[in-house]
């Protein structure tokens, strides 16, 4: 039987209303995030490997089990309140108990920061189909660049669920309600984010969030997991780092095979452009590098729907347009190279060259960040160099994007 529906307003609009008052020198602002997707594993799961997403091991469904999930956020706050999905899904989903903590490693917490998480002041409540649901604020003292664990208990068969195959971070699987425990009894792990989709905190005025919108050069594919190697996690770390942008988070709203125009690995960026950037609490700039996926997928020889280099701005323009209508500002960042790939082609090669030119032209973008000139090489501009080239041709190594992370201009963001 359903306890309470959680529709999308309920979540966001009307929970909110019963929280008590927030200091006039704080706000909410997203300091984490994932961007949900809905893929059905088939098969037995397979080993992990230390890189890449191939053994995601994220279950069909699950029954009376508790999943832990460790987020690696970007600012801090003294308060939190996390957002579950079930967007994508087309059953409801039952959660018997959610916890928030601070998280050690192999799936443990902190002692003394267990927090019990509500919705709408229920420990236990069900989120319908093609919906979110925004929790009650937790008070949890939340360090800059910390992990956090969130922990939800499925009493009953979940279906499908809608997930983030690429889990940068170990996620812990053990029988029964043990959301409270200290570590995960005997727990099987998976490498995805399932139905957790986003966590902000209640951090000073100043602060604000800059959403890194890509494919899987931005979700990380290809970094080593659990080391907090994808750029979007450096960059935040560089701006921690540096004074004039302590308050600065960004969040990673990267889906592994992503195109801008059309559905595929997730829908596409301009289907999900409300859902992961314009609704984020706090939001005033975004990154788009997105579009390698558009070229490699519509360029193969002889094949439909040929992409036109002024099709795929198009996408682009419409982005920027979206965004700034919200008052947020957009930074363009070049396509990176991808000859060696199976499905790199002249033609497609073509259209990058004039997407990162029209992306490098004064006034298109607000700012722009050069990726394809520090990435590619010298002697042969439509590959990667060999030092940060992970083997695949098209995906950057750990130093690959520590270099993205450091080509930024941290300065565009103190305005």
């Amino acid at each position: 039987m359903l306890r309470k529906l959680v529709a999308v307003t309920i979540a966001a609009l009307g929970a909110m209303a019963m929280l008590p008052a927030q200091s006039a020198l704080e706000g909410w602002v997203t300091t984490w995030t994932t961007a949900q997707q809905l893929i059905a594993p088939s098969g037995p799961p397979r080993p992990a490997r230390q890189k890449g997403p191939e053994a995601s091991n994220l279950p069909a469904s699950l029954a009376d089990q508790t999943v832990r999930m460790v987020a690696h956020v970007s600012v801090g706050g003294r308060r939190v309140r996390v957002e579950l999905s079930n967007m994508l899904n087309a059953q409801p989903l039952e959660i018997g108990a959610a916890h928030l903590a601070t998280a050690k490693s192999g799936g443990e917490i902190v002692d003394g920061t267990d927090r019990v998480v509500k919705f709408g002041g229920s420990e236990s409540f069900t989120i319908p189909p093609g919906a979110i649901a925004v929790s009650d604020p937790v008070d949890l003292e939340v360090a800059p660049l910390s992990d956090l664990a969130v922990s939800l208990y499925l009493p009953h068969d979940t279906g499908a669920p809608a997930n983030h195959t690429v889990g940068l971070h170990t996620a812990y699987i053990s029988k029964g309600n043990v959301v409270g425990s200290r570590s995960m009894p005997e727990p099987a792990t998976m490498f995805a984010y399932a139905w957790l989709a986003g966590i902000d905190v209640a951090a000073p005025r100043d602060a604000y969030t800059v959403v890194a919108l890509g494919d899987s050069i931005t979700d990380g594919f290809a970094t080593t997991r659990d080391a907090n190697m994808a750029w979007p996690t450096l960059l935040a770390k560089r701006l921690k780092e540096n004074k004039a942008t302590q308050h600065v988070a960004v969040v990673n709203q990267g889906i592994s095979g992503n195109q801008v125009l059309r559905d595929g690995a997730g829908i596409s960026a301009l289907a999900r452009l409300d859902r992961d950037v314009l609704t984020r609490p706090g939001v005033k700039w975004v990154i788009l590098l997105e579009g390698i996926n558009d070229i490699n997928i519509r360029t193969r020889p002889n094949g439909p729907n040929q992409l036109t280099a002024e099709e795929l701005i198009g996408g682009y323009k419409q982005i920027i347009e979206r965004c700034h209508a919200q008052g947020m500002r957009v930074m363009g960042a070049t396509l990176t190279p991808a000859e060696g790939v199976p499905t790199y082609s002249e033609h497609g090669e073509e259209i990058r060259v004039a997407a990162n030119r029209w992306i490098r032209a004064k006034g298109n973008f607000d700012a722009v960040v050069d990726l394809d000139a520090i990435l590619r090489d010298a002697q042969h501009p439509a590959r990667l160099k060999a030092e940060a080239d992970s083997g695949d041709h098209i995906h950057p190594n750990d130093a690959g994007n520590q270099t993205m992370a450091d080509a930024f201009d941290l300065g565009v963001f103190q305005k």
